[in-house]
């Protein structure tokens, strides 16, 4: 009898850097997207892998601040199953957010269901906003009389529309590194940018592209 083979996909590698990832996205919304990389290989790595870190990141990439990060940790001790809930359903928006602007990167049509999990957090999030006073005048802000355990979902996600809504979405690209898929808005004069970071996975192309070269001249007689 043949032998079975397991083909449910290799979970994800556990990331520790959540507090570290670089913010090289250009917008909240993409920074958010790059939390994870190397999806569909066996390199996949997920840097969200509990409430803590994501909050973690939040405060890193200014999604929230100190005050309020330091509430929602509070609130995530009391209340743990929801706070794993509402992990799961920031990482699930997250790859939604990924899916469409890795579409609009190669230009492909985006995926209506993507689209919906965006307009639904976007829904729920603007129930949220405010306008506040401040010295200069008036800005938009956000409803925070009591710690909600999404609360960093609110601002991503209004990037993720702001930037949709644009009008410059030719300069939304994807890494083509290794291994990466991260996503960034191309802010390059020329339009001109490749990777995530050169130091980085541009380092990476070009090193193997020198030893490819190296491999076929030995083996040219």
């Amino acid at each position: 009898m043949a032998e079975a083979h397991n083909s449910a996909p290799a979970l994800p590698i556990r990331g520790e850097r959540a507090g570290k990832l670089p913010l090289i996205g250009g917008r909240l919304c993409l920074d958010f997207a790059n939390t994870a990389n190397g999806r569909g290989t066996e390199h996949h790595t997920e840097n969200l892998w509990d409430y803590a870190a994501l909050l973690t990141w939040s405060r890193r990439a200014g999604a929230i601040d100190a005050a309020q990060a330091e509430a929602l940790a509070t609130a995530a001790r009391r209340h743990p199953r929801a706070a794993e809930t509402e992990r799961r359903r920031a990482v699930e928006l997250r790859e939604a957010i990924h899916r469409c602007f890795a579409a609009l990167a190669h230009r492909r049509k985006l995926d209506a269901g993507d689209l919906a999990a965006i307009n639904e957090t976007l829904a729920q999030a603007l129930g949220h906003t405010r306008v506040t006073p401040v010295k200069s005048g008036f800005e938009w802000g956000w409803e925070d009389d009591e710690p909600m355990l999404d609360r960093m979902l609110w601002p991503i996600v209004r990037s993720a529309a702001e930037l949709l809504t644009a009008g410059n979405l030719d300069r939304v690209k994807q890494c083509g590194g290794w291994d990466c898929g991260w996503l960034f808005l191309d802010l390059s004069k020329n339009n001109s940018r490749r990777w995530c970071e050169m130091e980085v996975c541009g380092s990476r192309a070009k090193a193997r592209a020198y030893y490819a070269r190296r491999r076929a001249a030995e083996r040219t007689p």
